[in-house]
């Protein structure tokens, strides 16, 4: 059966993508489930939170063709839970596929061999909506939407939506909004429950019912090279992940 495959985008920075990304594949792992995590974004943030090496051959390898999916695998602390690292060299890989033919689909070709091997391949998205995310979207199933609650993240919200659904009608019929999950949620502040009233008014049926609050915990964890659920799995940011975990399995 092949991989369900989900991306994790954003265009803005600093929403919690890689954080989201991490956690729900290592708890999904923790379930029994094959999980690849595949790093987009140049800066490899997601490589470093699952102990990976950003210089061992990664995505952008795998990408333009100079090593096959399977040759960029690396184990992380989780069971089941293995990432194709991302590093500085995807940063000029726009700019390297844009007079390329079938630009869009790069990736969905680097990868259509492993997916059988696979129950779950999740990807960190680097924050723009640039020709890398593009091949991201034509590849995926489903997106996940990880959103900050704060004014500006509505902004970019619609922009976004947008994009989607070009990808949709014009390159990616199978493409899906798995949903909208609300990061580094603080309760007691009015903001954080405007963000959310406003967002679950205009999009009810595609906002994850978990919400992933401001926590010490799931902050700390990255720098050592864990996901939360191996770092602190009593925290409530570990809670929340794992619900959010059991939340995108029932929606898939």
């Amino acid at each position: 059966m092949a991989a369900k495959k989900i991306i994790f985008a954003n265009q803005k920075g600093g929403v919690g993508k890689t954080t989201s990304v991490v956690n729900v594949g290592a708890y999904l792992a923790q379930r029994g489930h094959k999980v690849l995590l595949i790093d987009l974004d140049s800066q490899g943030n997601m490589t470093s939170a699952v102990s990976g090496d950003s210089k061992k051959q990664g995505s952008y390898d795998v990408i333009v063709g100079k090593c096959t999916a399977e040759e960029a695998y690396q184990a992380t602390p989780v069971k089941n839970l293995y990432a194709i690292g991302g590093n500085i060299n995807l940063a000029g890989l726009n700019v390297e596929l844009v007079n390329e033919l079938a630009r869009e689909f790069f990736l969905k070709n680097a990868l259509k061999d492993i997916e059988d091997d696979w129950d779950f391949i999740m990807i960190d998205c680097p924050p723009s909506l640039g020709l890398v995310t593009i091949n991201a979207m034509c590849w995926a199933e489903h997106v996940v939407i990880p959103m900050q609650c704060e004014y500006f993240a509505m902004e970019g919200l619609n922009l976004l939506m947008r994009t989607i659904a070009n990808v949709k009608k014009q390159l990616n019929p199978h493409l899906e909004i798995l949903g909208i999950v609300f990061t580094m949620y603080a309760i007691k502040t009015r903001l954080s429950n405007d963000v959310v009233d406003d967002i679950s008014a205009y999009f009810s049926d595609q906002v994850f019912k978990t919400k992933i609050p401001r926590n010490v915990r799931l902050s700390e964890a990255p720098s050592h090279g864990l996901p939360i659920n191996v770092y602190d799995g009593s925290s409530a940011g570990a809670k929340s992940y794992e619900s959010l975990a059991e939340e995108v399995l029932q929606r898939v």
